[in-house]
């Protein structure tokens, strides 16, 4: 019997030993530039594990109240939190779940100001701008593509920054290398360059994806330092990919095999819509352990459709060694990262299971849901 067979399906799976060499490597990465290193949890919430982050990573950004509230519970600090808007019913509970909070407008900044300075704990305030350049192609995913409300442009800033403000926010990536991180900080430099003279503090965003085996790491840590000596400023970074990057997979299994016009799909008893859905919003093409990523002639090739009921819940093509049937695993790689705090229960179809394989190659799993998880999110 393999691992495979001690694993309720479908499940997401963690694998302790992939997570922490890339906890390793942030780790590596925040001790020889001088940044601080945080964690987003937008793309890796699964709590149970912070236990394992906060050994390598202590620290977490938030982008909502829950979010944290949860970096309070569960990480046991304060968030540093930013929302493109705030509003008047969260906003005290924020500042007491927050040691820094950034700013999407003036008009937001000047609106809490007074409940900042009434606070009975300093929060450290800053304001987000928009370089408006971004290597980022996916205009769903690019937060300086024109219109974007996210950010203040240049020509939007004031001659001087309110006192109040101590840091610059910027978030211009997404799973990008040191060298968009590097054509950024030029834009930033050439326009925005009397800003980072009365600040304290920048914030670099996310989006550096330092885990990924083509990442030059050492470049990294030259540009960071060498910016931080430029300007004499603390450097925060907030990877949330980086964090959970390959560090487990989606097991499932095949439930169906229909055919029409000559076009075989393999039904799954996952979703792509409900269980991967950056899969069709992007949309990008998973990994399948085993599989050819595209069709191969003379192989067994197929569609795989997920379960739900909305006819574009499936995606082509992949092949195979040999013909699929129901009950064969089907394991997609990379699942961890963003797809697990992203699903939903659309159609009630089962959501998968939560596990981790650990050091030992034992599994050990952390959270099955059932019909009243279902049911309890809509009354």
């Amino acid at each position: 019997m393999t691992i495979l067979n001690k694993i309720p399906s479908p499940c997401y799976v963690v694998e302790e030993k992939l997570l922490r060499k890339n906890l390793s490597l942030i780790k590596e990465v925040k001790e020889r530039s001088g940044a601080e290193i945080i964690l987003a949890f937008k793309a890796f919430a699964l709590w149970p594990l912070f236990k394992i982050v906060k050994e390598y990573i202590p620290s977490s950004t938030a982008s909502s109240l829950f979010e944290a509230k949860l970096a309070a519970e569960e990480m046991g600090n304060k968030a540093h939190t930013y929302s493109p808007a705030y509003t008047e019913n969260d906003f005290n509970k924020i500042m007491e779940y927050s040691s820094h909070i950034t700013f999407n407008s003036f008009t937001q900044f000047n609106k809490f100001l007074p409940a900042l300075k009434n606070h009975n704990q300093k929060i450290s305030a800053a304001i987000r701008i928009n370089p408006q350049y971004s290597p980022v192609k996916t205009d769903l995913y690019n937060p300086c593509s024109p219109g974007s409300r996210m950010g203040v442009t240049l020509k939007n800033m004031p001659e001087q920054l309110p006192g109040e403000i101590e840091g610059l926010h910027f978030h211009t990536l997404c799973e990008s290398d040191s060298y968009d991180l590097e054509k950024t900080l030029s834009a930033i430099e050439k326009n925005f360059y009397k800003y980072l003279k009365q600040v304290k503090w920048i914030n670099m965003g996310g989006g550096h994806l330092m885990t990924h085996k083509n990442y030059n790491t050492t470049h990294l840590i030259k540009v960071l330092k060498e910016f931080k000596e430029r300007w004499d400023i603390k450097i925060i970074l907030e990877p949330g990919s980086a964090f959970a990057w390959e560090t487990g997979f989606l097991l499932s299994q095949v439930v169906d095999i229909v055919e029409t016009n000559n076009i075989k799909t393999a039904i799954l008893n996952v979703s792509f819509t409900a269980h991967m859905p950056d899969c069709l919003e992007m949309p990008y093409k998973p990994k399948i352990r085993g599989a050819y990523n595209e069709p191969v002639k003379g192989k067994p090739t197929y569609r795989i459709g997920g379960n739900s009921c909305l006819s574009g819940d499936f995606m082509e093509y992949w092949s195979f060694d040999k013909e699929l049937k129901p009950g064969d695993f089907i394991i997609f790689e990379d699942m961890i990262h963003y797809t697990i705090v992203k699903t939903n229960m659309f159609n009630g179809v089962p959501h998968p299971a939560i596990g981790i394989i650990n050091n030992n190659n034992n599994f050990s799993l952390i959270r099955e849901f059932g019909y009243y998880d279902y049911k309890n999110r809509m009354g």
